[in-house]
């Protein structure tokens, strides 16, 4: 079955099943609590929590999809032959309809008859409960009595394996039951023969393809501080599987690299040096991954920049052009793989296609600016061993966090990349020493003469006159018309507000057209018409973040902290003063808009 197969015959049984299919949402989530959609559950987090209603919005409260999802937790991982930073998630939706006996039957259905998978290689997991959230019996008596799986083919296991979510710390989640697949004992590493080997053992033999959440609990706050879980009004389900692993079982192949979707891009690779594959695979894999996951990223809009997502778009190109190097491909390879990546997928997904020229000129651009200072930065790092070796004795060597931050400053090594070198060498590094060199370059960068005021510097030691502060909260609004005119990426970087002016720098790799500065002064005119009331709100740090307020300079925020919201179109943590509605601003006018350093723009704008 071919990967185009595979998505069509999963969309058209739910489909026959009553569900209504929904195309997938951006990478770019509408929940600004996380950085990218890592489940395809992520786009529907308001009707779970009852919101919204599907039923208004699709026409259906049974959903089915095939979501784009971008994971970085487990990119140290990528080369073997299950996990991929980019990846697709095929997934059903119950909202307040069916609930767990359906959602069971629907997948063993699937698997057993659609792809006609040998059910005596599925073993089902389900929650063993603990103090807070009962073990989930009722899923373990449906497998069992209506499915007729045998008692020693389920497993128990904790939070850890079997209770999901929620995807930003609060919100609704539930107890998981999973089915995985027995590859078989010539897929486990070293022949495992631990008694009882099944789901979950390290030796690799066990896959997870389907997760079933039931999503039927609420995680929140509680006043003490920590979190409680309390029942939803309505029970939902939610399940997630694993495109690429099922694919693999499919078509037979030891993993998803020698599958459709990856194997012309390795193949691409081998053009130019044929043969290597099968002896070193793992520079193969985490190329084609990592290209593959760029192309995804810069489609949806995302820029390599040394924040948030652009750091994320930077450090798997990187990786990838340092993996380039070990396999001696020549310095510009990545633009013929992003090509056969776009050619694999545009059909299915369309923005691909139209963003080609894009996509092509941004990887074209990261990959010039790191290969000036890759060589380099190479062999300052050899430099730094060679010194290393020499002066420390024992198993253990340390490279130093101000060392780590020269590669990371004059070399562009994201200390991921250097932590791995590193590893691969047998050295270890100052990870602490790192950060904090780190935060005294920012504090250097960006105090100046400046003094900082709730995220916003204000010339002077008081406030002076009321203009500034309109002018400061007029940085809120502008802040937040940004991230919606360029994309939820952008994050300040600095600001300064004297009586004639802010000045408001911003994280983003290019110059902004006229047209888009046009629209930011709109919007926040626009914003200052509806007079729109400043409310002001004390709550803990980290119940603001999961609230969705913006954070500047937030390793030194208190416990509690000051939320200042304007609407719902702006939320940040603020020291203040502010108006108290919009209306008493002014007309904002945007006077200049320039570059500040590498990947920061700034923008001057007064208030009239």
């Amino acid at each position: 079955m071919t990967s185009m197969e595979l998505r069509k015959e999963f969309l058209d049984f739910f489909e026959s099943k009553g569900h209504k299919i929904v195309p997938s949402s951006s990478l770019l989530p509408s929940d600004p609590s996380v950085l990218l959609t890592t489940a395809g559950m992520q786009q529907f987090k308001e009707y779970f929590i009852g919101q919204k209603d599907p039923q208004k919005d699709f026409g259906a409260k049974k959903i089915a999809t095939c979501q784009k999802c971008f994971r970085v937790k487990d990119i140290n991982d990528v080369s073997d032959a299950s996990h991929h930073t980019f990846f697709e998630m095929l997934g059903n939706f119950s909202f307040n309809d069916y609930f767990k006996k359906e959602a069971i039957e629907f997948a063993w259905e699937f698997l057993t008859t659609k792809l006609r998978l040998d059910p005596e290689r599925l073993h089902i997991t389900i929650f063993e409960g603990n103090e807070l959230v009962p073990k989930d019996e009722e899923a373990k008596k449906i497998w069992l009595e209506k499915i007729g799986i045998r008692q020693e083919r389920i497993k128990e296991f904790g939070m850890k394996d079997n209770f999901w979510g929620p995807v930003s710390g609060a919100g609704p989640c539930g107890p998981g039951s999973e089915i995985h697949y027995d590859n078989g004992q010539e897929f486990s590493k070293n022949k495992c023969t631990i008694k009882g080997c099944g789901p979950n053992c390290e030796c690799g033999r066990f896959v997870e393809i389907w997760n079933l959440v039931f999503t039927e609990y609420d995680k929140q706050l509680a006043r003490d501080g920590e979190y409680e879980y309390k029942q939803l009004k309505y029970k939902n389900i939610d399940t997630g599987m694993g495109f690429e692993r099922v694919l693999a079982i499919l078509q037979n192949k030891p993993s998803a690299y020698e599958t459709d979707i990856f194997f012309p891009i390795i193949q691409q690779i081998d053009k130019q040096i044929a043969g290597l594959y099968d002896v070193n695979p793992k520079p193969y894999r985490i190329i084609a991954d990592h290209i593959r996951g760029a192309c995804f990223l810069i489609a949806d809009g995302i820029v390599p920049s040394n924040l948030d997502k652009g750091y994320i778009l930077r450090r798997i190109l990187r990786r990838a052009i340092r993996y380039g190097r070990v396999l001696n491909l020549s310095s510009d390879f990545l633009i013929p793989l992003a090509r056969k990546v776009i050619e694999g997928y545009k059909d299915i997904y369309p923005e691909l296609g139209d963003e080609q020229d894009n996509i092509i000129s941004v990887i074209q651009g990261e990959e010039e600016k790191f290969n000036k200072t890759l060589e380099k930065g190479l062999k300052q790092f050899g430099k730094l061993i060679s010194k290393i070796s020499v002066e420390q004795t024992g198993n253990s060597k340390i490279i130093s966090g101000e060392d780590a931050f020269t590669l990371y400053q004059s070399y562009g090594f994201p200390i991921e990349l250097t932590k791995e070198l590193a590893k691969e060498e047998g050295f270890e590094i100052d990870e602490k020493d790192f950060r904090r060199a780190l935060v005294e370059h920012q504090d250097i960068s960006r105090a100046g003469v400046e003094k900082k005021f709730g995220g916003h510097g204000i010339e002077g030691s008081k406030i002076k006159n009321d203009k500034i502060i309109k002018l400061h909260t007029a940085t809120h609004l502008l802040h937040s018309a940004l991230r919606q005119i360029l994309g939820n990426e952008i994050r300040q970087m600095g600001s300064n507000i004297n009586e004639e002016r802010l000045r408001f720098d911003f994280s983003f790799d290019r110059k902004m057209s006229v047209q888009e500065i046009k629209q930011t002064q709109d919007l926040v005119n626009q914003k200052i018409s509806e007079n729109l009331e400043v409310k002001k709100q004390k709550m803990e740090y980290k119940q603001a973040i999961i609230q969705g307020a913006l954070a500047f300079f937030k390793e030194k925020y208190p416990d509690i902290v000051t939320v200042y919201s304007i609407g719902d179109f702006s939320k940040e943590i603020c020291a203040g003063p502010h108006v108290e509605k919009t209306g008493e601003i002014g007309k904002f006018k945007i006077i200049k808009e320039q570059s500040s350093s590498a990947g920061i723009r700034r923008i001057k704008a007064t208030i009239e």
